[in-house]
């Protein structure tokens, strides 16, 4: 069995069709799947589909992208969506200096807070990063002297030292389907070395398809291909990096109870 540990279930490209979605990734052998918001107002039908279908979960929380739309979101607010049952994860969350479509201090107040529920509830955070390496370290190294939180790197894409300083904070790493395209040396020499327990697979659907799929958009079921890529990268047979990052996901994500 697979898990997709970060998918977008509801957005344009898998929502209108999302039965079939989530029919054919079954069919490819995900077992799971873990459905991401990424700002408040996507919450309740992320939650929704998670309700409905049971081997389907949610997360609750703002992508950096939407933190100025989100700057008076209370704590408060975060923590009480947490307590729904389905919900096993905060985020997604982090920092975005690529794009920059919202002020970075807010940006990184906002990550904070949703490290702070996560230390609360012990739920992961799941965290977004781009071209801000460093600040997003001195965050997570800030935080984690004031108390250890669990959390994750999704579709990891940052340099080696960067995956290094992370995994010795007690983080876990994440790959997309990124890591097949033929550019993509750095990443692929990190998914190679990362402890076989920290290690997580995802699509980031209906984003960044892997190969053979380059240039589709991305579905679910894709984890199966970016899987198989990784367990050649790590000289392992596929069954047992699904076995292994499935239990990663299952330790990690608690709350889901695979």
């Amino acid at each position: 069995m697979l898990v997709d540990s970060h998918c977008h279930l509801e957005y344009k490209g898998l929502v209108e069709d999302q039965q079939g979605v989530l029919t054919r990734a079954r069919e490819a052998g995900v077992g799971a799947f873990l459905n991401i918001s990424t700002k408040q107002s996507e919450w309740e039908q992320v939650v929704g589909t998670a309700i409905r279908e049971i081997d389907v979960f949610a997360s609750v929380g703002i992508h950096p992208h939407e933190a100025d739309g989100h700057e008076d979101l209370g704590r408060g607010v975060l923590l009480a969506a947490t307590e729904n049952p389905r919900v096993i994860g905060i985020g997604e969350t982090g920092l975005d200096y690529y794009y920059e479509h919202s002020d970075r201090a807010t940006q990184a107040k906002l990550f904070r807070m949703h490290i702070d529920v996560a230390r609360e509830t012990g739920l992961p955070v799941i965290i977004h990063t781009r071209d801000a390496e460093d600040d997003t370290y001195q965050i997570l190294s800030e935080e984690m002297e004031k108390g250890a939180f669990p959390a994750l790197i999704h579709c990891f894409t940052a340099s080696a030292e960067f995956g290094k300083k992370v995994l010795d904070l007690g983080l876990t790493i994440s790959i997309s389907g990124i890591v097949t395209f033929k550019n993509a040396k750095d990443l692929q020499a990190v998914a190679k070395d990362v402890p076989e327990d920290r290690l997580l697979v995802e699509t980031d659907s209906p984003f960044l398809a892997p190969v053979p799929h380059r240039g589709r958009k991305c579905e679910p079921a894709f984890v199966a291909d970016t899987a198989r890529f990784v367990s050649e990268l790590r000289e392992v047979e596929p069954a047992l990096l699904a076995e292994q990052t499935t239990a990663n996901f299952s330790q990690l994500f608690s709350k889901a109870m695979l």
